[in-house]
């Protein structure tokens, strides 16, 4: 069994307060978009996992894709598996792309061997591999807030703007980027600004990482000006970055940005 694991793009982002165990409160719009990995399991002698595409660092042992299958064989009586992933969805970009795998690791377990866990059960498991694991989970438009795992549905359909996802050849660790930020508390709730139309969203929606990501990486801040000076509607660095994405109002190419850069187009 297969499965297409897709990234995911934050509309906004807001880092409200430090919490006494040392994470952030966050206030974001996780929105999937069509990038993806593809993970896939097969009946092995053991459990391993196989990855091709993109290199992953860290060791075997740290592959989230591993953590959830012994996660649930903890729970249930699980045969072995191989678990192939092909890596397709940049890493250190702040596109959730680990978070992705697995979840979506656990739904195909949870499917091929009829576990007959609910999406709140699955949640709860991929709660504890990630913070925004669990979105992936139900992978629709959520108000995430906490530490990116109390979701919220909203209404929020972006299928008319073409997206343009471009990034960087730098590598932001989530740890780098919650160093230099001040927590704080908007004015405006980001579910009430999202209701507002997507032009508006430049002068009022904003990424909190961005200021000190743009500093340390000031190539971060020039995709984004050159996305505006393209005609973009709205762009945003997503997560803790380093992709910028973009929003049209018609289909773009934009090959200037293509000979330093990984780009994507409507994803």
């Amino acid at each position: 069994m297969l499965a297409f694991a897709n990234a995911k793009i934050n509309i906004g982002l807001n880092i409200t307060e430090k919490r006494e165990d040392g994470y952030h409160n966050i206030e974001t719009v996780f929105y999937p978009v069509k990038l993806y990995d593809v993970v896939e399991i097969i009946d092995a002698a053991t459990t391993h996992c196989v990855i091709k595409g993109l290199t992953l660092p860290g060791a075997e042992k740290d592959n989230l894709c591993l953590k959830a299958y012994y996660m649930l064989a903890e729970d249930f009586d699980l045969p072995p598996q191989q678990i192939c992933l092909l890596k397709n969805i940049p890493i250190g970009a702040g596109l959730g792309g680990g978070s992705a795998d697995a979840a979506f690791t656990l739904k195909l377990l949870n499917d091929k061997f009829q576990l007959g866990l609910t999406v709140a059960q699955l949640q709860v498991y991929a709660s504890s591999l990630g913070a925004d694991c669990a979105f992936f989970v139900e992978n629709k438009a959520a108000l995430a807030k906490g530490i990116g795992d109390e979701l919220a549905p909203v209404d929020l359909d972006l299928s008319a703007y073409y997206k343009v996802l471009v990034k960087p050849p730098v590598f932001i660790s989530t740890a780098e980027a919650y160093a230099c930020v001040k927590p704080s508390m908007p004015e405006v709730a980001l579910e009430d600004l999202i209701k507002l139309p997507v032009a508006s969203w430049r002068t009022s929606v904003y990424n909190d990482f961005e200021d000190s990501i743009s500093k340390a990486f000031p190539e971060v801040s020039a995709l984004k000006n050159s996305l505006y000076l393209a005609g973009a509607t709205f762009a945003l660095m997503s997560g803790s970055g380093s992709a910028v994405y973009a929003l049209f109002e018609k289909e773009t190419r934009l090959p200037e940005l293509e000979k330093d850069n990984h780009v994507f187009y409507n994803v």
